[in-house]
C-alpha cells in the first residue's frame, strides 16, 4: 500500500479504514502521518500482541484453520445484523470457486498480531509512535455490536491527539461490518464530517 501511495505521490488523504482497511491504514498513517489529511476508523484498530485480544478474536483465528470448509457468505451473514440478500451473499461467495481460492482468508487472522512476537508486532508498535503524534482529525464510528473490537474505539480516542474534541459516533444496530449493516449512515457521518475537517 506504501508503493501505491507513493506511486501516485498522494497527499492531503483522507482514510476511512474498517478491519483489515484499519490494519493496513492505521500503519499507513503511523509510518507516513504527512500523507494524511484526516482519518476515521470504524471496527478496528492496529494491535501489537502487548495486550491480549478478546476471546471472539482468538475464536475466529481458531475457527479460520480448523473448519474443513471455510463458508464465505455463511461467515458474513454472522458479522451483520441485517439479513443479507441471496444476491449478496453469492456476490461475497463469488471470488472463491473452490476451497484453494480460500487461503488468504484463512491465513489472514493469523498475521493479525496477538502475541508480542509476532512478526509483525514491531512494525505496529513503531507505527504506534507516529499515531501518538497525529494530531489532525480523527473520528471512530464503532458500532454497538461487534464483539471482535467492542471498546478498541476508547483506545484510539485516548491515545490519537486528532481524536480529542471529534464527534466521536457509536453506530446503533450494526454489527462487525458495520458499512454493509448501515452503509447509507456511517456514509453520511463521513461526508458531514469531512466537510467540517
Amino acid at each position: 500500500m506504501w508503493g501505491f501511495v507513493e506511486a501516485l505521490d498522494l497527499h492531503d488523504i483522507t482514510l476511512f479504514g474498517q478491519d483489515w482497511g484499519a490494519l493496513i491504514g492505521l500503519r499507513l498513517v503511523g509510518e507516513h502521518p504527512e500523507r494524511f489529511a484526516r482519518v476515521a476508523i470504524g471496527n478496528g484498530g492496529l494491535p501489537t500482541g502487548d495486550q491480549a485480544m478478546p476471546e471472539a478474536f482468538q475464536q475466529w483465528q481458531s475457527f479460520v484453520q480448523n473448519v474443513s470448509r471455510l463458508p464465505i457468505g455463511r461467515i458474513m451473514q454472522g458479522a451483520t445484523t441485517t439479513t443479507l440478500s441471496k444476491e449478496v451473499l453469492a456476490g461475497y461467495e463469488a471470488p472463491f470457486p473452490d476451497e484453494s481460492y480460500k487461503e488468504a482468508a484463512r491465513i489472514m487472522p493469523a498475521l493479525v498480531p496477538t502475541t508480542a512476537d509476532n512478526p509483525a508486532s514491531a512494525a505496529n508498535r513503531t507505527a504506534w509512535r507516529g499515531l501518538m503524534r497525529y494530531d489532525k482529525p480523527f473520528l471512530t464510528t464503532f458500532s454497538d455490536g461487534d464483539p471482535i473490537t467492542a471498546g478498541g474505539e476508547r483506545v484510539l480516542q485516548r491515545l490519537i491527539p486528532g481524536a480529542k474534541g471529534q464527534p466521536h459516533t457509536t453506530i446503533q444496530g450494526a454489527g462487525h461490518f458495520l458499512q454493509e449493516d448501515k452503509g447509507p449512515e456511517l456514509a453520511q457521518i463521513l461526508i458531514q464530517w469531512a466537510a467540517i475537517n
